[in-house]
């Protein structure tokens, strides 16, 4: 008898013990309702799908795979009638979204400029890292005058972007070298104004620094009233990409906690992939040293004059910089975007909603008019503290 009953047993694995899944692919109990997603959007399975046979859903409300175009195929798992059914349906993922232009359009270039006129505006897209650029409109790079220009910028997608540029064409003076002639004084932001106007019970004053800097006397600044200093650690060349220390951070970090601040450090990079920003960020990693920090480290990325080389996308370097903070946090330190308010409302997303350090230069240092999530604020780059000799970026940290 024993023996019938594993034959049985058997007979069942062999056959399948689940209910037969049954195919779907009509609209009749599950619909999709959003034939085109945007490229790189985050858009969920419950997005897209509507249960118009009141069904129960078996399958997770996962996130679309978003990160190519083209079709995609949707399957979902439901129960209808005590019957397994998996619906299959199609999504085309696509890109709408036109170039965007980041620079101002009023340039002036010297008679006999012999570069690339594309190149005297930033632009960028999502998608796409290298768009196609044409020019509509009579210009004479080698005759002094003002030129009116259409600028087309077209992705791959065949999205456009028409943009007016004025062009100046103009042959320098002498007097155009003649620095003598601006005797205009210059204003700089004092730290105790600063310190009277936004201290609170809920934030601390501090600076940013690097080798412009010089040597500090970190005391000194300690009882101007800082209670924390950010330095930069290290930076990549902009024209060799080669890796230098900052030939002052040593003495930076030594002395500041010698003197009771609280320390942070940011590196400096121009990196265009993942993979060399995440070398950056080992580099950081092997100079600390084990050093201890009391504020994050900082992801600084500025190299937008040069942006249209580097033919990647606006996601790519949303990637670039993921690539380093990640690196970092899984190296056990936290991690921190530095940008200005415009690059942070216009390319970075940070979806992983790392810590951000806002650079935001306001009107007689008043409140920063940016609306997203920041725990540090540079609110300007002409301070002056006691201890520096040189112009100070002047910083609030939020508790």
């Amino acid at each position: 008898m024993k023996k019938y009953i594993i034959l049985f047993l058997l007979c069942l694995v062999l056959t399948g013990c689940k209910s037969k899944v049954l195919v779907d692919d009509t609209n009749d109990n599950l619909k999709i309702i959003m034939n085109n997603v945007e490229v790189y959007s985050d858009v969920y399975l419950n997005d897209i799908i509507e249960n118009v046979g009141n069904v129960k859903i078996n399958s997770d409300n996962r996130l679309i795979d978003t990160n190519s175009l083209g079709e995609k195929q949707i399957e979902v798992n439901y129960i209808k009638d005590k019957k397994h059914y998996v619906y299959k349906g199609k999504i085309n993922v696509v890109d709408t979204t036109p170039p965007v232009v980041f620079s101002g359009t009023s340039k002036s270039v010297e008679v006999g400029y012999d570069k690339d006129i594309c190149d005297l505006i930033s632009y960028g897209d999502m998608y796409d890292g290298n768009i196609k650029c044409t020019i509509e409109g009579e210009y004479d790079l080698q005759k002094p005058g003002t030129y009116k220009l259409v600028y087309t910028l077209t992705d791959s997608s065949q999205n456009e972007k028409k943009v007016n540029v004025t062009l100046k064409v103009y042959k320098p003076t002498p007097s155009d070298n003649n620095s003598d002639s601006d005797n205009t004084e210059r204003v700089r932001t004092d730290f105790l104004e600063v310190y009277q106007k936004h201290k609170t019970i809920d934030n601390e004053i501090g600076i940013d620094v690097s080798k412009w800097q010089e040597d500090i006397d970190y005391e000194k600044v300690k009882k101007a009233g800082a209670s924390f200093v950010m330095m930069r650690i290290g930076y990549q060349g902009q024209t060799s990409r080669e890796i230098y220390d900052d030939e002052y951070y040593q003495a930076n970090i030594k002395k500041a906690k010698e003197a009771g601040l609280k320390v942070g450090v940011y590196f400096f990079t121009v990196a265009g992939s993942k993979e060399e920003a995440k070398e950056h960020a080992k580099w950081v990693v092997k100079a600390l040293d084990g050093e201890k920090l009391d504020l994050p480290i900082a992801f600084d990325w500025e190299n937008w004059s040069r942006w249209n080389s580097y033919k990647i996308s606006f996601h790519e370097i949303n990637e670039i910089a993921n690539a380093y903070m990640d690196e970092l946090k899984n190296n056990g330190y936290e991690a921190m975007l530095y940008s200005s308010k415009f690059y942070l409302e216009t390319i970075w997303q940070n979806k992983k909603n790392y810590p951000v350090w806002l650079a935001h230069y306001t009107k007689d240092n008043n409140k920063s008019s940016y609306t997203g999530n920041y725990i540090m604020w540079q609110l300007c780059n002409n301070g002056k503290i006691d201890g520096i000799n040189n112009d100070v970026d002047i910083d609030i940290l939020y508790h």
